[in-house]
């Protein structure tokens, strides 16, 4: 493994920022009660919200993901960001509002406010399992990497236990407040030492970008043959907004965040607000991914592409503040995961087991909850090395299951026919054709590109959750309320956001990033 220096300046800047983070988090946490410790009180303002969402959804795999595979395939993975922008449109303006008026912990608890409890049982399982050996464990490993790159003596599992303690120690004490208070920092410092790796990759080869740009050069575009390996166009449309919807609207990390607004306004705003700072990272990750090709030709594994820019090309006292930035998004993430996963197992299962619980017990259920996921995520982390190919299998695998569940959700919300019995028929056949693909994917479709056959999944199992559904009588009436979308509500609400001033209606910011969207498309098609 490659081996890089680092001054004893930048170490020291790296462990006053990491202390800095810890003091902060702890002091800015809320435990007295379930509503403080896990949704922050329900009191975040927008800006807040969308700095919180930003730095949790800015994971490894999108700094060091998203950079390695714009080296080898060029920006089009920057499609998978757009199309989630737009996405968090449509969140904004048909989900949310139900989200945050039906009161929900978690967004198992939606499913059962609409169908049953089944289908929160089931959903919530696979998030809880999916966030403590893929997720959790991946960020604590993917923090050990980059640590052994600077100190290939330091062991990986001690350095994974460090990253660890450092995650856990404001976020158990402090609950979903320590954790957003400390995203906003880690959110700042991400932004600003990702714009300064962006100057120092266009510094010493922006000539390179140019010309590939100027050449109309394949690596340079958005929209790709049909194809195309990477993303053909007939994906971008049909199975990206799909996974989009999965990943910005059912996600228990990322809308935990949301669910914290101290309105359903402030929490649109934070959602768009996100939009907006996500459009940087076309210019911060992508851009520069593809401009790394040129410095640094030759690599073999594309996880090696973004430590090699922050390694190589950032100055000493500067490189220091790149490495917490580069740290933030791993702990921000990890962060972000250690608290939604306790809020799901708490609020899923042992509220439901225990209804008589006070909100302070199941304040310390969430901590105990938090410290068991910590320890199993950092024992499992040194296996992601060794087993890597079966990670890759169960990853699939979920990338399976997400169809099913984004047709539950908006057949759920879209059509007040659907029921429990066919929602939960719907996830069953998600689960029976992950596993289906799982062994027999290349005979049933060859080698067709995954983003062609979210829509199959998402149809059939549609038609399953419908077909059910005729099988079984209407859902009662209160399993509609505040979980089902109400055109009058919409008009309603249009009619009076016309009387505020443009900049304070999220109508103008969803327009201005919808057109912003379109143009990125068109500038780099």
């Amino acid at each position: 493994m490659e081996t890089f220096s680092i001054s004893n300046l930048d170490l020291v800047i790296v462990l006053v920022y990491l202390a800095f983070i810890i003091w902060w988090g702890l002091k800015n946490g809320k435990s007295s009660d379930s509503q403080s410790y896990f949704l922050a009180g329900r009191s975040m303002p927008w800006w807040v919200v969308g700095l919180s969402l930003f730095a949790a959804s800015i994971s490894s795999t999108t700094l060091i993901g998203q950079s390695g595979d714009a080296y080898h395939t060029g920006i089009a993975v920057f499609n998978y960001n757009l199309t989630g922008i737009v996405v968090m449109v449509f969140f904004a303006v048909f989900l949310l509002p139900l989200y945050i008026k039906s009161g929900i912990f978690t967004i198992p608890e939606f499913l059962e406010k609409r169908f049953d409890r089944r289908s929160r049982y089931y959903f919530s399982a696979i998030c809880i399992i999916g966030n403590i050996f893929l997720d959790a464990a991946g960020a604590l490993y993917a923090a050990a990497l980059i640590i052994k790159l600077i100190l290939p003596d330091a062991d990986l599992q001690l350095i994974i236990i460090v990253f660890a303690i450092i995650a856990a120690s404001y976020t158990i004490p402090g609950g979903l407040s320590s954790a957003i208070n400390a995203e906003l920092i880690q959110a700042v410092i991400l932004i600003l030492g990702s714009i300064l790796l962006t100057f120092y990759c266009f510094q010493q080869g922006g000539d390179y970008f140019y010309q590939l740009f100027a050449s109309g050069d394949i690596s340079v575009k958005l929209i790709r043959p049909l194809t195309d390996t990477a993303t053909p166009w007939l994906g971008l449309i049909v199975g990206m907004p799909v996974l989009g919807i999965y990943f910005w609207a059912n996600n228990q990390t990322l809308v935990q965040r949301v669910l914290s607004s101290k309105s359903v306004d402030e929490g649109r705003k934070g959602v768009l607000f996100t939009g907006f700072l996500t459009m940087l990272t076309l210019f911060i990750i992508a851009i520069p991914g593809v401009i790394a090709r040129h410095l640094f030709p030759g690599l073999e594994k594309p996880d090696m592409v973004y430590p090699n820019m922050v390694l190589q090309l950032i100055p000493v006292g500067l490189l220091g503040i790149m490495l917490a930035a580069l740290l933030s998004a791993l702990t921000s993430t990890l962060s972000a995961i250690l608290n939604s996963t306790s809020t799901l197992f708490t609020m899923d299962f042992y509220a439901q087991y225990n209804k008589n619980a006070s909100s302070q017990k199941l304040v310390i259920i969430g901590k105990i909850t938090s410290c068991v996921i910590i320890v199993a995520a950092a024992l499992w982390a040194p296996q992601i090395g060794k087993f890597g190919s079966l990670l890759k299998y169960y990853q699939e695998m979920l990338s399976y299951i997400a169809p099913p569940v984004v047709a539950a959700f908006l057949l759920g919300v879209f059509n007040k026919r659907v029921n429990g019995n066919g929602a939960f028929a719907g996830l069953l056949s998600g689960l029976a054709i992950a596993v289906v693909m799982l062994f027999y994917k290349n005979e049933i479709f060859g080698d067709m590109h995954f983003l062609l056959i979210v829509p199959f999944l998402l149809t059939v199992s549609g038609i399953v959750i419908y077909l059910v559904s005729m099988c079984y009588p209407k859902p009662v009436a209160e399993k509609l309320v505040d979980t089902t979308f109400s055109m009058r509500e919409l008009k309603a609400e249009f009619r009076a956001n016309r009387a505020l001033v443009w900049y304070k209606n999220y109508h103008s910011w969803a327009i201005v990033l919808l057109v912003l969207s379109v143009l990125i498309w068109i500038i780099f098609s």
